[in-house]
């Protein structure tokens, strides 16, 4: 509710954006024993305060930038959300005055190395305590057979686009690959048309963007050779931080009373549904089962 308050959101939208956050179905897992929560809080906050004007905002988007990093080694490169967000909001046109790179990017750089911090620290941990630096790799390899995939989301092979039983999770944790895919390709088209014809703020969510897509690209590849098992859990924080993009591009236009009933509607049946499905999974993850 901090972005919402500063993009001064209606509470209308702004009730729908928290609604649609928590109907992801996998959206338990904040109260659950894993990273997510963690990660997804140190994530908003480093997006947060990095792109506040304030001094103590850098020191607060440093700190949460580093937990960040050491939360999950995706934080490394979403570290790199105040260089971008610098490089968009400056144009392409910053670039062609090398001399004052370092006025322009010189803060944003040294946010970006100072958040991942949090990842050195533990590696040099891992590499103290256990003599592997890279014990986490070396873990998920030997422990749930994971190879990454770099190329996996460029193959057709990894898509799955049948709606799976509610009672096969890795078949709706492939389904979120197809969803999540599908999203950002529609998220370009969507922003690239009003660029076109208008000036929008789509600078101000190119970072939002950013983080999702390296999000998306590096967990996609993590799980490939497992078949996609998990990530409809990786995919929250995607879906999270596309939520706050999308809420921040309608609050732009003015929408006339009967569209917005109309949205309102859509969002209230999908977030029912979406309940619908993270109540069956709670149901089954209570009772040990797996479910992402």
């Amino acid at each position: 509710f901090l972005f919402c308050d500063r993009w001064n959101l209606s509470p209308a939208l702004q009730f729908f954006g928290a609604l649609s956050i928590i109907a992801h179905p996998a959206a338990f897992f904040l109260i659950a024993g894993y990273s997510e929560s963690l990660f997804l809080m140190a994530l908003i906050g480093f997006i947060y305060w990095s792109s506040a004007d304030a001094c103590a905002a850098k020191v607060w988007a440093a700190l949460h930038g580093m937990v960040m990093s050491a939360t999950r080694i995706v934080g490394i490169p979403c570290a790199a959300f105040p260089v971008v967000r610098s490089l968009f909001a400056r144009g392409w046109r910053g670039l062609r005055e090398p001399r004052s790179w370092l006025r322009h990017y010189g803060p944003a750089t040294g946010l970006m190395f100072t958040a991942t911090l949090g990842a050195v620290f533990f590696f040099i941990f891992c590499q103290l305590r256990w003599g592997h630096w890279n014990i986490y790799m070396l873990t998920q390899s030997a422990g749930w057979g994971i190879v990454p995939d770099y190329l996996a989301v460029f193959k057709p092979s990894s898509y799955r686009w049948l709606a799976p039983a509610l009672n096969n999770p890795k078949g709706a944790s492939q389904l979120s690959m197809t969803l999540g895919a599908l999203l950002l390709v529609v998220i370009a088209v969507c922003e690239l048309l009003p660029a076109i014809r208008w000036r929008t703020e789509w600078a101000t969510r190119a970072g939002f963007y950013f983080c999702a897509a390296v999000i998306y690209y590096i967990s996609v590849s993590g799980v490939a050779g497992v078949e996609m098992e998990s990530m409809l859990r990786y995919e929250f924080c995607v879906h999270a931080l596309i939520v706050l993009a999308f809420l921040h591009f309608l609050h732009q236009f003015r929408f006339p009373p009967i569209l917005l009933r109309a949205f309102g509607m859509a969002v209230a049946l999908v977030s029912a549904a979406g309940l619908s499905v993270q109540g069956w999974y709670v149901w089954n993850f209570t009772r040990g089962n797996w479910v992402a």
